[in-house]
């Protein structure tokens, strides 16, 4: 009997249609695929539509369980979506990638010569090459920085660049990224997510690393910051903080680099040096590699309504005493119109035309342009000349094929004329179209299909002592459609790996230092003010939810008992919980996702420091109230819920004080946590325990604080008040007891820098001490009302001690 043959695989590539007048990066214009795509296809075409959905939703599980993110601007503040991955890789052969970096190395050395012309003797200008008014109404020209020479002497340190392919194969410069470039570390996760997808020897034995780059990306930085003259100079990454949409990368990056992230407020400029506040008090920052725009930098210089910035900062670099990655007023290099007047200025000032030329643009401010572009204006995508977007950034106000892309009224030709200072107009060039895997609504991974889609690179350059270092690959975006005016993520597109393949094995880059030097344990880095103080307040937070959390289930079991919610200790303990701004009007008070919320807020402020599980904890305890808790009934349906959330949070609680290094950070969040708790038993027995305290009250409080079959073993007894103030306050042995808390508060007290102060303690533990003493050797009838009501004060003098000592 013949064996049985096994199905026919799909022909996965069989519906892979190029599109007429466009370069494909899978197929040469001859309609044969490019060598070096081959054994990827090869290898790509034996796998079943099941094994390619269980592949890629291995990435996108990696991803999410990285906790990368995109933050969707949307007019609810902090929308995020899933990182938009494109499974399918762009391929390029190391010997083309080596061409467009030589080209774009000539460009980057261009920029570079500009910049420092413009900042500094204005030749260009003088001599017509650029015209005065474009540059002066440049909002990223920055008046203030004319005559400031960087103190190494280079304005630019990273630069990256937007490439494209044209309809003839060439490589075009859609734009040039020297404010704030992003994307670097999301080229490391797309690496990361891609590499769980096609795990095989090959190909990852001959796709080039990224590692090198960061490697000597983090070494400029270094030599920056350790410049002569400044002594002990840290680098650091500025970040606008949690709003901006690429603030995952920034916390990502930092964590990669090892380099502090800071935001303006971190910042404080004392005698013309840059300062960072820490717990220690102010250290010195040589180096900073900006992620804000520069006009947001230095509200004291520069946009004076700026929160995001540091006062004085511009006069830390003026001074010599700052390095900035790239030099404030960069930005000026982005915009549109000046990609009208680079390559005349490459013949210029060096005698060669660009190797690599940029898109053709011509600024309609010049008469002759403006006819050309009146012209050819239903060839051209015509928009304005003083913003960093990239061509194919359309806005309403864009004319494509001779009319409004936003389907705006109006005289195309009275536009141009009466605008025409404002306006380029850019050749139209089709880009080029690489591999995508597309599903429609409502399919699976299994039912996708492989589809040309629009793609640009991203490439990314930094300086070396040695010249131009260049990523071996890079991040590429793909439109989520045929229309290259989709690439944008914010507009639905999606984001690929670039490999750049060899037809060897490649080296094993890394960023491990080099050399054999012995092995030396690193520390832990300082603290900034604002990290401490946001895991203090994580701490409280979390402390604060997980007891509201225990009062809310204690009141539904009790309701769904009696079911009358004039009951007595159902009163007491729906004005207990009013006290604290808790509605039980609701079973899922507003109040208690408010919470959660500020915890959530407080960890997305150090997301560096913060563990990517216990970020993952916090984020599915909010999902879980925010979402699915909101039409739960009251009574049983409602304490199960708070079960539910119990569980949660007590998860996330464990997650971080088995797992988090003990460093200064863990102790302030420990500090929070700790003296939220003794506050949270303090109010406690003050609101349960006193003598008009309704049947059952004590017995309420031994459940809230999670001790009930430790009271029972512990006495033998029903509570009294006696029993219920010795083991929720007085125990020292008791991990939910107030004495519990004092000590553990006065042992990390004690581990906080300045806890000794001229040979005594300092103010912080001498506040502590008393409490723990009086605790010590207290009895039960010593912590009447009174003196309950006096700890709690007490406990908000710490409170402050902490703030004041550490936290400003």
């Amino acid at each position: 009997m013949p064996a049985a043959s096994s199905p026919r695989r799909p022909d996965l590539f069989a519906g892979y249609n190029r599109l007429p007048g466009v370069a494909d990066e899978l197929f040469d214009a001859g309609g044969q695929m490019r060598p070096v795509w081959r054994r990827f296809v090869d290898r790509f075409a034996k796998l079943s539509p099941a094994e390619i959905a269980t592949r890629f939703e291995r990435g996108n599980n990696y991803l999410r369980d990285a906790g990368v993110y995109f933050r969707q601007y949307s007019t609810e503040p902090g929308a995020e979506r899933d990182w938009p991955l494109s499974h399918i890789p762009v391929i390029l052969h190391d010997s083309e990638w080596d061409e467009i970096c030589a080209g774009l190395a000539q460009r980057a050395d261009l920029l570079e010569r500009v910049v420092a012309d413009l900042y500094g003797p204005a030749e260009l200008v003088r001599d017509g090459h650029l015209p005065a008014s474009l540059i002066a109404r440049s909002p990223q020209w920055l008046r203030p920085m004319v005559g400031v020479t960087p103190a190494d002497g280079h304005y630019l340190h990273l630069l990256a660049f937007e490439i494209g392919r044209s309809p003839d194969g060439s490589w075009l410069v859609l734009g040039d990224r020297l404010e704030a470039p992003s994307g670097a570390g999301f080229a490391l996760e797309n690496r990361m997510a891609t590499g769980r997808i096609f795990p095989e020897r090959f190909p990852r034995a001959y796709i080039h690393r990224l590692a090198g780059f960061f490697h000597d990306f983090r070494a400029q930085m270094e030599r920056l910051a350790q410049a002569e003259g400044r002594p002990g100079g840290q680098s650091a990454i500025l970040t606008p903080g949690p709003s901006n949409d690429t603030y995952y990368e920034h916390t990502y990056i930092a964590r990669y680099l090892g380099m502090l992230l800071l935001e303006g407020e971190d910042l404080l400029v004392e005698n013309g040096a840059l300062k960072v506040r820490t717990i220690e008090g102010p250290q010195p920052i040589g180096a900073l590699w900006r992620r804000i725009d520069a006009a947001f930098a230095d509200p004291l210089e520069l946009n004076a309504d700026s929160r995001i910035g540091t006062p004085g900062l511009l006069e830390a670099v003026r001074q010599g005493n700052l390095s900035m990655v790239n030099a404030l007023g960069a930005g000026v290099l982005e915009l549109r119109a000046m990609m009208a007047f680079l390559p005349r200025i490459s013949e210029v000032l060096t005698g060669k035309k660009l190797a690599l030329p940029n898109i053709a643009t011509w600024w309609c401010g010049g008469e002759t342009e403006r006819d050309y572009v009146l012209s050819k204006a239903e060839k051209m995508l015509i928009g304005p000349a003083l913003t960093p977007a990239l061509p194919f950034d359309v806005t309403a106000r864009t004319a494509m094929g001779g009319r409004f892309a936003g389907g705006a009224e109006g005289d195309l030709r009275d536009w141009i004329e009466a605008n025409a200072a404002d306006l380029v107009g850019q050749e139209a060039v089709a880009l080029s179209t690489t591999p995508a895997w597309v599903t429609e609504p409502g399919q699976t991974l299994a039912e996708g299909r492989m589809e040309p889609r629009p793609m640009t690179i991203r490439v990314f350059a930094t300086r070396t002592p040695a010249g131009w270092r260049f990523m071996k690959g890079g991040y590429a975006r793909i439109g989520h459609s045929g229309d290259a005016t989709a690439l944008a993520m914010q507009k639905g597109g999606s984001v690929a790996d670039v490999w750049i393949v060899s037809d060897r094995q490649v080296p094993k880059d890394t960023m491990v230092p080099e050399g054999n030097a012995p092995f030396r344990r690193a520390t832990p880095g300082v603290v900034p003010a604002r990290a401490a103080d946001n895991l203090f307040w994580l701490g409280r937070y979390v402390e604060r939810t997980e007891d509201a959390i225990r009062l809310i289930r204690a009141y539904h079991l009790r309701l769904a008992t009696t079911d009358n919610p004039a009951d007595p200790l159902l009163r007491r303990l729906r004005a207990f919980l009013g006290g604290y701004g808790i509605d039980l009007g609701k079973p899922v008070p507003d109040a208690l996702i408010e919470r959660i919320t500020m915890a959530q807020a407080c960890a997305a402020k150090v997301r560096d420091r913060f563990s990517v599980d216990g970020w993952a904890a916090l984020s599915d305890l909010h999902k879980t109230a925010a979402q699915t808790l909101r039409d739960v009934e009251p009574g049983d349906d409602a304490a199960k819920a708070m079960f539910v959330l119990v569980r949660k949070i007590t998860g996330f609680s464990g997650l971080v004080q088995d797992n988090m290094y003990r460093f200064q950070g863990w102790r302030f969040l420990s500090l929070g946590r700790a003296l939220e708790r003794a506050d949270a038993l303090t109010a406690l027995l003050h609101g349960l325990s006193d003598a008009d305290a309704p049947d059952g009250a004590l017995d309420l409080a031994v459940e809230v604080a999670d001790c009930v079959i430790t009271h029972r073993r512990r006495y033998a007894v029903e509570t009294s008040r006696d029993t219920v103030v010795d083991l929720l306050a007085l125990d020292a042995d008791n991990p939910r007891s107030i004495l519990f808390q004092i000590q553990a508060m006065r042992e990390q007290a004690a581990a906080l820098p300045g806890a000794m102060e001229h040979g005594r303690l300092a103010a912080l533990s001498r506040a502590i001490v008393p409490i723990e003493a009086f605790l010590s050797v207290a009895t039960p009838d010593r912590l009447t009302p009174r003196a309950l009501l006096k700890l709690r004060g007490d406990l908000g003098q710490i409170s402050n001690l902490v703030t004041s000592a550490y936290l400003r």
